[in-house]
């Protein structure tokens, strides 16, 4: 038998370069999404704009939601971080949708990784299965770097973590990081995860590698470093790429440690992806794992690539029907 919640919710996932939006329902117990709308933000030039056209495509229009954007939310508010878009929850409810939240990206990130099937998850090293009753960690690079936890008690009580983890210090891990610290240092003063472990981050990491080598690089696309970094594992690009997935390992590892993600640790973003087997292939989890004493504890935690596309608008509905009650 199939029980459906007639609820009609909206739920949102928008980033710095795209906003994604869909209806959710809740069968079974489970979110279900259908109409989905996934457009680059550039398309509006407003985020109150870009919910609306969303909203007035609807056969039936939700009458609340939560919507996940990439940033902090403060007293109801957001300044995307790599995106000139505003809104506040109150600008959205002149749009009939009372109550709306908005929450961290990587906060419904969290809510989301537990509910993402087995067959939608690749495997980056260590068991299949963490903890149940430990903390998990979501992270990753896309437009910027993306940090949040999931953390659970013995009784199943699960609680999300946001948190702007992305723009903590980087900590290099041997002398040629020491070196693209130095570097970049030139230019940012203090050099955050973020500085090097997204897409312009991995720009800049290009760059310093360069400048390392001696040698003159005219690359200025993401991009093209990925592609060529696929093409030929060999050249350039092939360490840089290879550099970027070591740092994301070792990053990876020091949030691990950070909030106990004994349950597992889950790479989302866009970028992980679309370079899987070769992030697989890489230093990823020999540097997840490289952390002196504590190597047995990392070697016992699973960690995962998210495949599902709509993860975040998975972990929105959670929280939207957990509000809805």
């Amino acid at each position: 038998m199939t029980v459906t919640w007639d609820k009609t919710l909206l739920v949102g996932d928008v980033g710095g370069t795209n906003a994604r939006f869909a209806i959710a329902h809740m069968v079974n117990g489970k979110p279900v999404l259908e109409h989905h709308r996934a457009f680059p933000a550039s398309e509006h030039p407003t985020f109150l704009g870009g919910v609306k056209a969303f909203i007035d495509g609807c056969d039936v229009k939700p009458t609340s939601g939560v919507i996940a954007v990439a940033g902090p939310v403060t007293d109801g508010e957001i300044d995307l971080t790599n995106s000139p878009w505003r809104v506040s929850e109150k600008e959205l409810g002149t749009l009939g949708l009372d109550p709306v939240r908005l929450i961290n990206d990587f906060e419904a990130l969290a809510w989301g990784a537990p509910a993402v099937p087995a067959n939608e998850l690749a495997s980056l090293g260590g068991p299949e299965e963490g903890d149940p009753h430990s903390a998990i960690a979501v992270l990753g690079p896309g437009t910027g770097f993306g940090v949040s936890a999931l953390v659970r008690d013995i009784r199943g009580n699960e609680v999300a973590m946001p948190s702007e983890g992305g723009h903590a210090c980087f900590a290099p891990g041997d002398p040629i990081e020491d070196e693209i610290l130095r570097i970049l240092r030139r230019r940012y003063d203090r050099v955050s995860i973020e500085r090097l472990i997204c897409g312009p981050g991995l720009l800049n990491m290009h760059r310093a590698l360069a400048e390392i080598d001696g040698r003159e690089t005219h690359i200025d696309d993401p991009a093209q470093i990925t592609q060529e970094a696929l093409d030929d594992p060999r050249g350039h690009c092939g360490a840089t790429l290879a550099r970027f997935c070591a740092i994301l390992g070792a990053v990876a590892g020091d949030i691990a440690l950070t909030t106990g993600a004994r349950g597992g640790v889950y790479i989302a973003g866009g970028i992980a992806p679309r370079i899987l087997p070769f992030l697989q292939a890489s230093p990823f989890r020999e540097r997840f794992e490289r952390k002196g004493r504590f190597q047995d504890y990392m070697a016992a935690i699973p960690t995962h690539v998210i495949l599902h596309k709509h993860a975040a608008l998975l972990g929105a509905a959670r929280v939207a029907f957990a509000e809805a009650g």
